[in-house]
């Protein structure tokens, strides 16, 4: 058993927003805050978050282009005159609930923010500072969520934000770089904002019962809400995230629905459109449901594992989303190790042929993986998996040669390959060999360190795979000279016979075509023959014979052509079918449709 001395990890940088609250109530199948996130920081236990937006300043300052923005149409009310109502605070306590829910109700009121920007200023000023006043609200005061506040506050937040959303403003299945593309923002953000500030703080609230609330946010809310993941405004989709999380901690009874749903976007996206906004965001909402899952796992996670989480390597936008993919993988891997093989056998058979930079991300993952493997699991998947490898380390694309070789820097892998060298190093042995010819430097380095290590870890062994090479290398050469050979003695051959013409010799590489000149021997044979035949011939007149020959035998060979063409005349040949029983009697039984159809003269 080797010393598993795993490769310290910086945990990841979490948005507050995303924590699970230590509150939700686990069902009997599964404990959505396993004991293992109760004992550690809560930011070692959630995926990657979300990039919102990468932004590098190299260079000289440079004009950046407009923001692209985008906006949904929003149904606008007919009667849009707010009248401004007394501060919440002012009001006796009697009088606040129903001071509340007309402030709600104010909010259900909606104006045109895209086509006409500047209109209604006054009514919407109304509307911000009521919205912004109930933030507060329910922030700092406590006993303020009575039952009757529930359906205003969810039907406000439904009016204002289930809607349809723009044309995307990228084509289907275009790869979208945070670093390099600007976001397509939503012309409404600055209202729309608000209203999810309200209701995430109403979800967050000591006072929110989830046993009165399951009325009103039920199955159509939440597939509403998924809806609305689609967005191309990253900052929504961020709210949207923390939004669907709260709600995954506090309704059990949505759990399963919720999951399912997601599914089904993945596999849409995967199989039919390949283009969705939100998969990154679904995948850290994910990544902190997996954390969570109770052992043994569940058939039905088992096959999100394997059935959604592992095809979705295979979208050519994988770039955006792959951080909290692998983490999701890697969750998994952690709770049950035994699911570690059919995992890794599903990479290799996702991996990329020609895409480098993805094959890098692989790299990236399985590295990740092999962190988390139990020893008995590696032992069934090293000879594929170092086959693999084998091919990444011969590989032309530098990157994906200097990834692949960066596993020899891992003390973990290192002692999985140090008590499996025996099998693995006659693997990996002559791409390590073969790519010391590498074209770039950096490549070199890294060859010399990995073979440094196996030469340390087994003298003997190392040395039988260095013979084993060349011996190879050798058998290789010998092998192509037989080969040459071969064909040329066929082109001697061929020279022989009298039917080719002189000044054409059989190409010896049958894949290349080229000009073919008379062969050098054959010319050297035939001035020798010519001489020992014509004794009395001088040295000056050995290019005058050369000449006569090969026009002898051009002559001859023409003859003999024609000779072959009377003999045997040009035939037309045809291919013979075999006959099928049905198609005969199909054919012996149809009937032309004229006998049946009357013509236009009968008509008449």
């Amino acid at each position: 058993m080797p010393n598993k001395t795993k490769k310290e990890k910086t945990p990841a940088k979490t948005a507050t927003n995303a924590k699970p609250t230590g509150k939700e109530t686990p069902d009997n199948t599964e404990n959505e805050v396993s004991k293992s996130a109760k004992r550690k920081p809560n930011t070692e236990n959630h995926p990657p978050p979300t990039t919102l937006t990468k932004i590098k300043y190299t260079g000289p300052p440079h004009v950046k282009k407009d923001k692209r923005q985008n906006s949904s149409r929003f149904n606008v009310s007919k009667n849009r005159e707010l009248q401004k109502l007394p501060l919440l605070k002012d009001a006796t306590p009697a009088e606040r609930e129903e001071l509340f829910i007309q402030k709600i109700r104010q909010c259900c009121v909606m104006f045109d923010f895209v086509q006409d920007p500047l209109s209604d200023l006054k009514w919407k000023e109304v509307k911000r500072t009521a919205l912004n006043e109930m933030v507060e609200y329910v922030t700092q005061n406590r006993s303020v969520i009575t039952d009757a506040i529930y359906p205003e506050a969810i039907h406000m937040f439904a009016v204002n934000l289930f809607r349809t959303l723009p044309p995307s403003s990228n084509p289907s299945g275009a790869e979208f770089d945070p670093e390099e593309d600007e976001p397509t923002l939503e012309a409404a953000w600055p209202h729309l904002q608000l209203v999810y500030e309200f209701f995430l703080r109403f979800l967050e609230s000591p006072d929110f019962q989830a046993n009165t609330a399951k009325r009103y946010i039920d199955t159509r809310f939440v597939l509403q809400l998924l809806d609305l993941f689609d967005s191309e405004d990253p900052r929504e989709r961020d709210f949207l995230k923390t939004i669907l999380h709260r709600i995954y901690g506090k309704f059990l009874g949505l759990r399963a629905y919720i999951r399912k749903q997601i599914n089904n976007i993945f596999y849409r996206f995967v199989y039919e459109t390949e283009h969705h906004n939100g998969i990154a965001e679904l995948l850290e909402i994910l990544g902190s449901i997996i954390n969570g899952f109770a052992l043994p796992l569940k058939e039905e996670h088992k096959v999100f594992l394997l059935k959604v989480l592992l095809p979705l390597h295979k979208v050519k936008s994988l770039s955006v989303y792959h951080p909290q993919l692998a983490y999701c993988v890697v969750q998994f891997l952690e709770k049950d190790p035994s699911l570690t093989e059919p995992v890794i056998m599903g990479l290799l058979k996702f991996w990329p042929k020609v895409h480098s930079p993805k094959e890098v991300m692989f790299l990236n993952e399985l590295e990740e993986i092999l962190d988390v493997i139990e020893p008995a699991e590696f032992l069934k998947v090293m000879c594929p998996l170092f086959k693999q490898l084998a091919k990444c380390v011969s590989s032309p694309h530098f990157q994906v040669a200097e990834r692949a070789l960066y596993y020899w820097n891992n003390e973990y892998i290192l002692s999985l390959i140090s008590e499996n060298a025996t099998v693995l190093l006659p693997v990996i042995f002559p791409a390590l060999y073969k790519s010391k010819e590498h074209w770039n430097k950096t490549i070199h380095g890294l060859i010399y360190n990995a073979l440094k290590l196996f030469m340390e870890m087994n003298q003997k062994l190392f040395d039988d795979c260095t013979q084993q090479y060349k011996a190879e290398k050798q058998k290789e050469k010998e092998r192509l000279k037989q080969r040459e050979d071969a064909w040329t003695r066929i082109q001697n051959l061929a020279l022989g016979n009298p039917q080719v013409q002189g000044d054409m010799v059989i190409n010896p590489y049958p894949n290349k075509y080229v000009p073919m000149q008379p062969h050098p021997d054959v010319i050297a044979g035939t001035i020798s023959s010519n001489s020992a035949l014509n004794p009395n011939s001088m040295p000056g007149d050995d290019e005058g014979d050369v000449v006569a020959s090969m026009e002898r035998l051009e002559n001859e060979a023409k003859e003999l052509q024609k000779k072959k063409s009377k003999d045997r005349p040009l035939l037309r040949r045809k291919s013979d079918i075999p006959h099928d029983v049905y198609t005969l009697k199909a054919l012996e039984t149809h009937k032309r449709p004229e006998e049946y159809l009357s013509t236009s003269s009968e008509n008449n």
